[in-house]
């Protein structure tokens, strides 16, 4: 159980170290694939720190506001306590005159305040003692209205800063994944890189939107709270300090072993999302293949997994506070015994007892928060931590991104041409290919496509014919070699004018949320309402379009779920046919097609491909016979050559598949 647990961990977590060395693992020829585990542990929590904060500089101003509400909450409430000292010690000699009572200077003062507006109330009334109690229950409220609005304020300017900075945080992620090289989603899973959308972010905007806050806060009433205790009696004041260090032990303790699950915790979340993703999106082949008992089983190990680092996590963060808690309320006892014997023998008012003790309990309140805190801030931080690390993956183009496999030049290296067009000559010359650096896919591969012309490639499976084509748009770069289009290394082209200029068609569709309409003319969004028919007529889907709810109009969602396997590959096909790029890459486009269809499509594809470089890869070989070259690959390397006549004539690989002596296996 343990094993297979830390294979599927394996399977659903990157490899940190991997992405350093600029290695992908891969699944074999056809192809990236195996992934590795991310180490979840938050590495440098002080700079990732400092990268959250550089999305609060836009809201300095806010951040002020939201300082000097803090402050003045915090003042309100503390003043608003000591107010209570004068009104005790007033009720303290109505009821027992000769009690010997000497308020305090602070005390005094707070008592002049009540004075101050007490005459009228007092006329009024004709009650000098209920006079005074009115009179400080009138101030209390203003003081403590003041204290609600600026927290009310506080409140609405962090969760505009929190919200707007997290905007900003998710913006640069999902710009980045945009950028992102296909070979970083090859070692990454979908459901991995959803749970920095997700949980990550989720995470770091409770830690913008309370923790901080409460962190903040926490340390302006802690000091607040120390002057006012240290003016009422510095005695009871010496008492709870000399507990502060026990505070400091038990928190960071506590919290030192709770960071140690954080990041396993996040981890194993990652993994967790990352299984079900791909569960819910292979359901028919689960179900075909009865798995669902195998894929309970196995999400069962993920899922305790991460319910024992969860409780782990959990548990250190959550007992910080009752442990706090309790050990405050031994500050409290001690606090009131002394307090007591200092009331007999100091001459230490009611009033001032009253009120320092309740000072003394909220001395340890912002420590229990701040502790309390650090449970969300770990969890936050190793969010954060995954979410940047994403954000700093270099885009494509850039160093580390795609390394090069066998030490030919780098990309960087070629001067940057501009042209305003291309016609489609492809020549590719002893090209040479590795998902790993160990390991060559592609070994020596030459060949040309004049415009106009259709370039075949056939072989068993995993012998590299997508590869061959994936190396055209530079979803990789090649190890050695050269590509050239029209007489331009395509290293030297920017990526984005290259794929402009080569439209494919994929084995695998993409269909998005929208209309067909839209859909269609995502292969050239400039593209007028008759082009867009045209296409769907030239890739035969107008028929089947037509026959829609609202044709062309009809909302689609979920790739597509509301359209068949075949229909869906038409409407890729009608998107590659709207773009006006002159060359063409179809891989399986037809495989998805019934035979009636595929020749529809195929006289189609004739008009389409009329002027354009055309490169097909196919299993069924009567659709390349009309290729005017066809190319032979097993084990990356190019075996045969030549037209569809040529090729039986030679009575070789291709004339044993054509004839099923042999099988595309």
């Amino acid at each position: 159980m343990a094993r297979r647990l830390d294979e599927l961990q394996k399977q659903y977590n990157s490899m940190a170290s991997d992405q350093k060395r600029g290695m992908m693992p891969g699944r074999g020829p056809g192809g990236p694939g195996a992934r590795g585990r991310m180490k979840g542990k938050p590495k440098n929590a002080k700079a990732t720190v400092l990268r959250i904060m550089s999305y609060l500089k836009p809201y300095r101003f806010r951040f002020v506001l939201v300082f000097f509400c803090m402050f003045l909450s915090t003042v309100t409430s503390l003043f608003g306590s000591y107010m209570l000292a004068p009104i005790i010690n007033r009720l303290t000699l109505a009821v027992k005159p000769d009690a010997d009572i000497s308020p305090s200077r602070p005390e005094q003062i707070a008592d002049g305040v009540i004075r101050f507006f007490v005459d009228p109330i007092e006329a009024l009334l004709g009650s000098e003692v209920l006079g005074y109690v009115l009179t400080a229950i009138m101030i209390l409220a203003v003081i403590y209205l003041v204290g609600v609005l600026s927290t009310y304020l506080q409140a609405r300017l962090m969760l505009s800063i929190s919200l707007g900075s997290v905007q900003s945080i998710r913006n640069d992620l999902f710009c980045r994944l945009q950028k992102l090289s296909v070979r970083y989603y090859d070692s990454h899973p979908t459901g991995e890189l959803m749970s920095r959308f997700t949980n990550d972010i989720d995470n770091i905007d409770v830690m913008l939107n309370n923790s901080l806050t409460s962190l903040v806060s926490g340390v302006i009433t802690l000091i607040g709270t120390f002057i006012f205790m240290i003016t009422t009696n510095w005695v009871l004041t010496l008492i709870t300090v000399v507990f502060v260090p026990l505070f400091i032990f038990l928190g960071g303790m506590i919290g030192k072993r709770s960071s140690r699950y954080y990041g396993p915790q996040q981890a194993a979340l990652g993994a967790v999302n990352g299984y079900m993703e791909e569960t819910v999106s292979g359901q028919k082949v689960i179900k075909v293949f009865n798995h669902e008992e195998e894929c309970v089983e196995e999400f069962k190990l993920l899922n305790n997994d991460m319910r024992d680092k969860q409780f782990k996590a959990q548990f250190w963060g959550g007992v910080m506070g009752p442990i706090m808690g309790n050990t405050s309320q031994i500050t409290y006892a001690v606090t009131v015994g002394v307090g007591g014997a200092l009331m007999c023998t100091r001459g230490l008012t009611p009033g001032a007892l009253s009120v320092f003790v309740g000072y003394s309990r909220q001395f340890a309140m912002p420590i229990n928060m701040i502790s309390q805190q650090m449970a969300t801030l770990f969890a936050a931080l190793a969010g954060a931590e995954r979410v940047f690390a994403v954000i700093d993956a270099p885009a494509e183009g850039e160093a580390g991104a795609d390394p090069i496999a066998f030490g030919d030049k780098d990309p960087a290296d070629f001067p940057k041409e501009s042209p305003t067009s291309l016609r489609g000559y492809v020549k590719m010359e002893h090209v040479d290919f590795g998902y790993l650096s160990d390991r060559k896919i592609l070994s020596d591969i030459s060949l040309y496509a004049k415009p106009g012309q259709k370039i075949a490639f056939v072989g068993s499976t995993g012998a590299g014919k997508t590869t061959v084509t994936n190396l055209i748009n530079r979803f990789y770069d090649i190890g050695a070699g050269s590509i050239t289009i029209d007489g331009y290394d395509i290293r030297s082209l920017d990526r984005a004018f290259l794929r402009k200029n080569v439209a494919m068609v994929l084995q695998d569709t993409n269909l998005f949320t929208g209309t067909v309409r839209e859909n269609i003319r995502y292969g050239r969004p400039d593209a007028t309402d008759e082009e867009v028919e045209e296409a769907a007529r030239l890739a035969s889907a107008h028929s089947f379009i037509m026959r829609l709810e609202h044709g062309y109009d009809t909302v689609l969602t979920g790739n597509g779920a509301n359209l068949s396997q075949g229909q869906r590959q038409l409407l890729n096909i009608a998107r590659a046919a709207i773009s006006h790029a002159p060359i063409l890459v179809l891989d399986e486009a037809t495989s998805s097609v019934d035979t009636r269809t595929e020749r529809h499509i195929e006289h189609g594809m004739e008009r389409l491909m009329a002027n354009r470089t055309t490169f097909v890869i196919a299993h069924r070989l009567s659709t390349v016979r009309n290729a005017n070259a066809i190319m032979v690959l097993e084990n990356g390397v190019i075996i045969e050559r030549g037209d569809h006549d040529t090729l039986l004539a030679m009575k070789g690989r291709y004339y044993e598949l054509y004839t099923g002596k042999k099988e595309l296996a």
